[in-house]
């Protein structure tokens, strides 16, 4: 009884601390940290269905862009035998905090080494491995719309034929931009949008809104096709025009 309590304890202890510690890192740099709190269990469990949905075939996932890690806490228990998990994070504090985790998880004692924690941009991801499911916690939205090109062509070229990528964008963001950014920022972040829809149309197997978080996000499953990366960029262009 008193190990459960200690550990029920614990568990809002730690988001306090992951909450503050997000907030610090948004206070440094909002741009690439894309929010002020961490992704709520909701959103966090909508972005890992896609692993839940294979049950116990062995699966490479990737994760993109993890901060504190809610979503890695909720993929790491649905890690089937032979699954393996690579976590990528370009801030040194949230990797610091992700190592940490994956150290110190319950359901990694003695198989730690299923996953790996990558202190680098997914651009710059130095792996031949390909992933039945990638998970993307970018705030895309922030960039610019040619490095949102050049990510979602990183992600299409990870990803086996027939994989899943999943990734969320907070709802309304575009018209509080138009409200209160500069002209310029307004046409930004059009533009990615327009990116961003092209790879819906052409890939897009559902979305999801998520209302359960702060701010409520859309979800998003997008599927690279089962032919070749020729028939697939064409698919692309068309949905461009």
């Amino acid at each position: 009884m008193d190990d459960w309590c200690t550990s029920h304890e614990r568990v809002p202890a730690r988001r306090r601390a992951d909450g503050w510690m997000f907030l610090i890192e948004a206070a440094r740099d909002l741009r690439t940290t894309g929010a002020i709190a961490p992704s709520g269990r909701a959103l966090a469990r909508a972005l890992t269905d896609p692993v839940r949905a294979q049950g116990s075939r062995p699966l490479a996932v990737l994760e993109v862009g993890a901060g504190t890690g809610p979503v890695t806490r909720a993929l790491i228990p649905q890690l089937s035998r032979g699954s393996r998990l690579d976590i990528v994070e370009a801030n040194a504090r949230f990797a610091t905090q992700l190592r940490r985790l994956v150290a110190t998880h319950p359901d990694l004692v003695h198989t730690s080494e299923r996953v790996r924690v990558h202190e680098t941009f997914v651009e710059q991801l130095d792996t031949d491995q390909r992933y039945d499911v990638i998970v993307s916690g970018l705030p895309l939205t922030n960039f610019a719309p040619d490095q949102v090109e050049r990510i979602m062509a990183r992600y299409l070229d990870l990803l086996h034929p027939g994989g899943t990528l999943t990734y969320f964008a907070y709802l309304g963001t575009r018209r509080a931009r138009a409200l209160t950014a500069s002209r310029a920022e307004a046409r930004r972040h059009a533009a990615v949008d327009e990116v961003m829809a092209a790879y819906q149309r052409a890939y897009a197997t559902g979305r999801w809104t998520v209302w359960a978080n702060l701010p409520p996000a859309h979800v998003w499953h997008l599927r690279r096709p089962l032919v070749s990366a020729e028939s697939s960029e064409r698919r692309l262009a068309e949905a461009r025009r």
